[in-house]
């Protein structure tokens, strides 16, 4: 195959890939022009700056994801029976991702119902929730080898939780950033069925108010690793770092046991948790 020809394959691949990217959204109908863009990653940290988006869409069924979903920086929210942005257990989320689904440059505006649903090993890249509403995305596989990626992306304005993790496996939170939050990571202290759970947060920053960044059940040996994690605007240290809970299967509120790095469950030192 000659220089030309191979330029001229590439060149088609790319307008298919291209093509199709745009057929998926014009699907949903999108007002505005949706733009392939993301907000700046530092060299170390989260975005330095809240994306703006580009179009919207109004949401009244949650959106079904397999393979990959590229929302090209557009604006999803709730309508309908997702038009609300309470804290009741029973919405539905606006997306809900297959196993092994991915879903990037997406941003869920107000309302955002229970935001995205991960039935099983997922990523979410460069995603942000402006106002959180009940959570802002809910981990739901059942394997113990399932892997629950957050990369990039953000959530402001929840009122309790972020990321609600209540399958089972590995969850790793990557240069994200929260603010005006409740807890960041909270493996399930009450559901019917409980797992062992592993919870990752590496190069993070948060900024007050907020109550915890992560919450797990050190009785069902879970385990929270915390590197890099950069919090701002809480100098008297009011935001507690790693809660370790009693957790239950019976329903009822799981009991607090302790805060703070033990070397088995909160496996971190003071200096991976830095204030300013």
């Amino acid at each position: 195959m000659t220089a030309r020809v191979e330029q001229r394959v590439r060149h088609r691949r790319r307008l298919s890939a291209r093509r199709a990217v745009i057929g998926g959204l014009s699907a949903l109908a999108l007002t505005g022009t949706a733009i392939a863009t993301t907000a700046t990653l530092g060299s170390a940290g989260a975005a330095t700056t809240w994306p703006e988006a580009r179009g919207s869409k109004a949401v009244t069924s949650t959106v079904s994801v397999s393979g990959t979903f590229d929302g090209r920086m557009a604006e999803f929210f709730g309508s309908g029976a997702l038009g609300t942005g309470g804290q009741e257990e029973d919405q539905g989320p606006i997306f809900e991702l297959a196993d092994g689904a991915v879903l990037k440059n997406v941003v869920i505006g107000t309302p955002a119902a229970d935001g995205v649903h991960c039935l099983g090993s997922c990523t979410l890249q460069n995603v942000w929730w402006l106002d959180v509403g009940e959570d802002a995305a809910t981990f739901k596989g059942t394997s113990s080898s399932a892997v629950y990626k957050v990369y990039g992306g953000g959530a402001k304005g929840a009122d309790d939780k972020v990321l609600q993790f209540n399958g089972a496996g590995k969850l790793v939170v990557s240069k994200f950033r929260v603010e005006n939050f409740g807890k960041l990571v909270r493996s399930c202290g009450n559901c019917k069925k409980q797992f062992k759970r592993t919870v990752v947060i590496d190069d993070v920053d948060v900024t007050a108010p907020g109550k915890a960044i992560v919450g797990v059940n050190s009785n069902l040996g879970d385990t929270a690793s915390l590197r890099r994690v950069r919090v701002h605007g809480d100098t008297k240290k009011k935001i507690k770092t790693c809660v370790r809970f009693r957790g239950n299967s019976t329903g009822k509120e799981p009991t607090e046991l302790g805060n703070g790095p033990d070397g088995t469950t909160c496996r971190f030192t003071a200096s991976d948790v830095t204030y300013d």
